[in-house]
């Protein structure tokens, strides 16, 4: 078993180690007489010009390369695993965890849980520092690695405690101020449970967080995620329109006092509070450049912009009827039927539009990007689709057209007999029209 040093999975084409005979299967074991353990040793001690690299062979012969490049050169190795490694798991037990409300019986990948800073630095994944020692915020400081994203939920030292079931958890703001004084960037976010870690306890979350600017570039809050497998865990209820609305106005409170301090928002609101709310959501300019998409904050703002922009582009009569069908979810409904209007106003287009639940996470999961498969079965099943069905790419796990369940878009187009074509929003859509 492997236990030094990198495996190279690959080499590319006329690289700087393919000239030097460094083949897959090699194991990257020192850079600058430093033993390699993972991806961020090896990019941090590569960003040199004058490189000694030991390297060690298939048949166990061990090289010593001599190499000198430019300071922004690669080597063009590619490592398996993509260099990571064994990935640090999370030991928390937070009440609210998604893993742990999963349905039975998917993919083992889907129930793994990490917690691992250097996939937060690489690939933007939250963390919780929970099990992220002294030595490990030495070597984030020490080698930059930066920005990185925190799960917070709350500066509330016993707070945090109870609901990441974690001891450890209480020393979140002794851990960031650190990171914060080693000029750390960090992106934050709270998962908001109604009477919780809400109200007076949010407030707390707010102010100590904005203490950190501008180390601490932005927080998001999204309401926490409930399915229907929650059994025998801690009782949350999802967010009444009122209750979200108050959110929202907590959040363009503290908005205004940081844009008046910084000349920048600090913290959001997830769509989803929006939404929930019945509040229209800001206008682009509130969002400071969207710094967490991912998190579901600005998505229906761009969105709309984007349709604001791609609708100039739409004919006033096409040549060939057009027939087709939009699939989203419960939340984005009432945001895709104002397309869907508008596209019928077109002289022989024909567009209608699903919204569908979720039988397979439970009604309460509202989002387009967490229907499967099977629920798209499910809602469409004996409707008329037209000619083509377009569907969220959010529903796709990344890279592959494959749902949640391991359905895939292919499956679907055989089932319903009609091609079904992942969108990034409404200029593909249009795209697709004006072809």
């Amino acid at each position: 078993m492997q236990t030094r040093g990198l495996v190279v999975k690959n080499v590319d084409h006329d690289s700087i180690a393919a000239e030097l005979g460094v083949e897959q299967g090699d194991t990257i074991l020192q850079v600058n007489e430093t033993d390699i353990k993972d991806i961020i040793d090896y990019k941090f001690y590569c960003a040199d010009e004058n490189l000694q690299v030991l390297v060690q062979k298939n048949n166990g012969e061990q090289w010593l390369l001599d190499i000198e490049k430019d300071f922004d050169e690669t080597l063009g190795i590619n490592f398996a695993s993509d260099g990571i490694g064994r990935t640090r798991r999370c030991q928390n037990n937070c009440i609210f965890c998604f893993v742990d409300q999963m349905p039975p019986r998917m993919r083992p990948s889907l129930y793994v849980k990490d917690d691992d800073y250097r996939l937060s630095f690489a690939q933007g994944n939250f963390i919780t520092l929970t099990n992220t020692g002294t030595a490990e915020l030495d070597r984030i400081a020490r080698m930059r690695l930066s920005p990185l994203y925190v799960s917070v939920h709350t500066t509330n030292p016993k707070l945090r405690q109870k609901m990441m079931g974690q001891l450890r958890a209480g020393r979140v703001m002794e851990q960031l101020q650190f990171l914060a004084q080693a000029g750390i960037e960090m992106h934050t976010q709270a998962v908001l449970c109604p009477g919780l870690n809400d109200g007076d306890e949010l407030e707390r979350t707010i102010r100590d967080l904005g203490s950190l600017w501008p180390a601490v570039r932005s927080l998001a809050v999204v309401p926490v995620g409930l399915t229907s497998h929650r059994r025998g865990l801690f009782h949350l209820r999802p967010y009444l329109p009122e209750e979200a609305r108050a959110v929202v106005e907590q959040v363009r409170s503290w908005q205004k006092k940081f844009n008046s301090q910084h000349d920048y928002p600090l913290v959001f609101a997830s769509d989803e509070f929006y939404l929930t709310a019945g509040v229209t959501v800001p206008l682009a300019a509130h969002y400071g450049g969207f710094p967490q998409t991912e998190n579901g904050v600005g998505l229906v703002r761009l969105f709309k912009d984007q349709w604001s922009k791609s609708r100039r582009r739409l004919p006033r009569v096409v040549t060939k009827p057009l027939r087709f069908a939009l699939v989203t979810g419960l939340l984005a409904g009432p945001l895709l039927q104002q397309v869907v209007d508008e596209l019928n106003c077109i002289d022989a287009v024909e567009a209608v539009l699903y919204v569908l639940k979720n039988n397979f996470f439970g009604h309460n999961v509202t989002v387009a990007g967490l229907l499967t498969g099977q629920d798209i079965i499910d809602g469409l099943t004996g409707h008329e689709l037209g000619d083509k069905v377009f569907i969220p790419s959010v529903m796709l796990r990344e890279g592959e057209a494959t749902f949640l369940d391991d359905v895939t878009v292919e499956e679907l187009s055989r089932r319903f007999g009609v091609p079904f074509i992942p969108v990034d929003g409404p200029k593909d859509i249009v795209r697709e029209m004006v072809r």
